[in-house]
């Protein structure tokens, strides 16, 4: 099977829990997510690197801003600044060769902080003293998505994925 056609796979996965994800409410608090869409981000970034993640990431966010949330909508620009945030961190602490639970943490942490700068951007309002509670939820639910990326870039080698 292609690379391209692997990244599509990743990149239609990632939608699909994305828009799975929104049904199921976390603490009923609006816009908290369990961030099962990195999955497949996370795996592409270990797999194929950072330039197919960041474009795994990205399109992902224009594809839900579509069929879901509204393109260019406050949601949208919520979800794209905490996507870039979110990407670029795990590449960079990839390098510093963290583990991959290590990187989905960060990841998920910095995720937080990008919506952080685009609700400061976009409704003109500090939230930071929201974000001891985000950095909670971004350290388990980074451990969580950390452990089931680890063990599914195991089953894809083993599928000859790569």
């Amino acid at each position: 099977m292609k690379k391209e056609i692997r990244i599509a796979m990743l990149l239609a996965f990632s939608i699909v829990l994305n828009i799975l994800e929104s049904f199921i409410p976390i603490f009923n608090v609006p816009g908290i997510r369990i961030g099962l869409a990195n999955i497949p981000i996370l795996v592409t970034l270990y797999i194929y690197g950072f330039k197919d993640a960041l474009y795994v990431s990205i399109l992902r966010v224009f594809v839900v801003g579509i069929l879901r949330t509204g393109l260019f909508s406050t949601t949208f620009y919520f979800s794209l600044f905490g996507s870039i945030f979110s990407i670029i961190s795990m590449y960079l602490i990839k390098k510093l060769k963290l583990s991959i639970i290590g990187v989905s943490i960060f990841g998920s942490f910095m995720h937080n902080i990008g919506q952080l700068v685009a609700a400061f951007i976009f409704i003109n309002t500090n939230l930071l003293y929201y974000l001891p509670f985000l950095t909670i939820l971004s350290i388990i639910s980074g451990i969580f998505i950390g452990l089931i990326s680890k063990e599914t870039i195991k089953i894809l080698k083993l599928q000859n994925f790569t």
